[in-house]
């Protein structure tokens, strides 16, 4: 008679998977299991909250919070243009070319607003500019000011990827640049570890030099590689921080249980701050990847070789807890500002969740049975799915697609690669008398019948995308740390005279910013606000730095003087003799744009 009772209470768990599951197809999200997390703030009764309980989601889900929740937006100009690429194909794949302005509709939040601009792109599939490098100058303006041209960077993620599929990817990778690019594609090739953003190849429109970069390339032991499924589900779906038992099966529930929930809680703890880290530096490289392209014209793709992102996505609104969450919307704001779209590609292909199939299945010194057995099953599944929902949406905020389920990886990688070869640049001004903080909802609309339109679905509007004072200092000290030089801002240095003292050498350097470079509010009395620094390193030291902020209002011939020979600014370092790494950075404070450049320098 008991194992009838366990045998049906499996069977209502499956059947409540199964009905949860379809309720995801009809956009909504499967709930998280009930793992017994306390109850945390209530976010109350906003229409934004609703549609997230409608969806399955609690509300007051303690480990869930959103952008609307922050203080209202402080925007530092009153003019603040909204891009929004938009790829336009048949049913067949084609693109679809030649549609006018008025053949396209667009909307935020549900309401029509007025395109400001218009443009149908090619983008150039020529080759890369080369030129010879001026000795003692140096630049980030390799691939910048141009026309749009189709660049595609190839993210391998070993941080959240388990270490068998790491290698599968890199196998599949290795058969898509061998068989479907073409010698006109540039492409680039990183990779995201532990340590951050690791550069393999820079751009380069050889794809055999990819080929063998990856050959090359290493594994890595991912974060949750040794932390078991069903830790990680309760992490990704409780507080646990809360007091009490992660898994909650009654006043009389028997010893053995209560002592498996107390280590699962326990466990828990540790895999969330191993999730926390692991979202950071997934973010922190993606951050990266748009700064150093930011200043090149056109919409790109990312190509994100991954086994999912440990951060779960109830609604676009979505942010993480605590410092992540500024961070997160920074770094949305980034890829939306550099026409960035995300095309995340599940490597692990085909995933069986069941613990039938686990051969590791015996977390905690035992099997679990009967109802342990069927919550495990429902939170593997929750696990799975909300997996797979959080790249999609990922990819739908960034006006990419994410591809799962499929054991052909390299079909998937040929697909994404062709969307930024055509597409449509609309643009509208946003409405700033709005302050209230949250996600944008965006819909675009053709007059094309059987036509399909992806772009991205929205955008933040918090302090942390729109207020460009309130990322000031750490936006700063993100760029002199990159490995990737930042192309926001357009600089260009060489070096001056050296004047040698007793022990040190005074180092001069001269930095221009062309015409165009940064922002000039002529609506405001020609206002400017720019930061400049150098620090110069020396055997992972710093040795000397250089910093000025030049602000304030332009009169007239000093405006016509800058748009005709741009920004000029000189200085000196104090150095003694020895071998430096000496990075500088420009930001512009008014469009929150960064541009950064590496100039080697030997002081005799």
């Amino acid at each position: 008679m008991r194992r009838m009772c366990l045998w049906l209470a499996l069977l209502l768990v499956c059947l409540g998977t199964v009905v949860a599951q379809k309720r995801t197809g009809g956009g909504g999200k499967a709930a998280p299991p009930n793992l017994g997390s306390k109850s945390g703030r209530v976010i109350g009764q906003d229409p934004r909250t609703m549609s997230s309980m409608s969806s399955g989601v609690p509300a007051n889900n303690p480990t869930i919070h959103h952008a609307y929740d922050e203080h209202r937006v402080e925007f530092t100009s009153e003019t603040v243009l909204i891009q929004v690429p938009v790829v336009v194909t048949e049913q067949a794949g084609a693109h679809v070319r030649g549609l006018a302005r008025d053949d396209f509709q667009l909307f935020e939040d549900g309401k029509l607003q007025k395109i400001a601009g218009f443009e149908e792109i090619e983008a150039s599939r020529s080759p890369l500019p080369t030129s010879a490098p001026v000795k003692g100058e140096y630049s980030n303006l390799a691939t910048t000011g141009e026309a749009p041209r189709t660049i595609t960077v190839i993210a391998l993620d070993t941080v959240n990827t388990p270490f068998l599929d790491q290698a599968y990817a890199r196998k599949q990778l290795v058969k898509y640049l061998a068989e479907n690019v073409q010698s006109d594609q540039v492409l680039g090739l990183v990779s995201i570890t532990s340590k951050g953003l690791k550069i393999l190849h820079g751009l380069t429109s050889d794809p055999s030099a990819l080929v063998q970069a990856l050959k090359k390339v290493n594994g890595e032991i991912p974060a949750m590689q040794g932390t078991d499924i069903d830790v990680q589900a309760a992490a990704a779906s409780t507080d646990v921080t809360a007091p009490g038992p992660i898994i909650t099966m009654g006043v009389n529930s028997d010893p053995e249980q209560m002592l498996q929930d107390f280590i699962l809680h326990g466990d828990a703890t540790i895999a969330r701050l191993q999730q926390d880290r692991a979202v950071e530096v997934t973010m922190r490289s993606f951050l990266n990847i748009a700064w150093s392209l930011s200043g090149v014209s056109g919409r790109k793709s990312v190509l994100w070789a991954t086994g999912g992102f440990p951060f779960y996505l109830d609604q676009p609104s979505a942010v993480p807890a605590g410092y992540l969450g500024p961070l997160y919307e920074e770094m949305m704001q980034a890829l939306n500002n550099a026409e960035i779209s995300i095309y995340p590609v599940d490597v692990r292909g085909l995933v069986n969740y069941s613990s039938a199939s686990d051969v590791n299945y015996a977390p905690r010194g035992a099997a679990l049975q009967g109802s342990a057995f069927a919550t495990s099953l429902a939170a593997r599944s929750w696990l799975h799915n909300s997996t797979l929902d959080t790249l999609r949406d990922f990819a739908d905020m960034t006006g990419g697609r994410a591809f799962y389920n499929s054991n052909d990886l390299a079909g998937g990688f040929h697909r994404a690669a062709e969307d930024s070869s055509c597409y449509y640049l609309l643009t509208y001004y946003l409405d700033t008398s709005n302050t209230k903080p949250g996600w944008r909802q965006l819909k675009v609309k053709v007059n094309r019948k059987g036509a399909e339109v992806r772009s991205r679905n929205g955008f933040f509007v918090t302090n942390a995308t729109l207020n460009y004072a309130a990322n000031r200092k750490t936006d700063i000290a993100f760029a002199v740390s990159s490995p990737f030089e930042s192309t926001g801002v357009p600089i260009q240095v060489r070096w001056q005279k050296t004047t040698t003292s007793t022990d040190k050498s005074t180092v001069g350097f001269l930095l221009h910013v062309p015409p165009n470079g940064f922002t000039i509010d002529q609506g405001d009395k020609n206002k400017f606000d720019v930061d400049l620094l150098a620090v110069a390193i020396k055997e992972n030291t710093e040795a000397d730095n250089v910093a000025q902020s030049l602000r304030g209002a332009m009169s007239s011939e000093m405006l016509a003087q800058v748009q005709t020979d741009g920004l000029t600014y000189s200085n000196s370092l104090l150095l003694a003799p020895g071998q430096y790494t000496v990075r500088f950075v420009v930001r512009d404070n008014l469009s929150g744009k960064v541009g950064s450049v590496t100039a080697p320098l030997t002081v005799n």
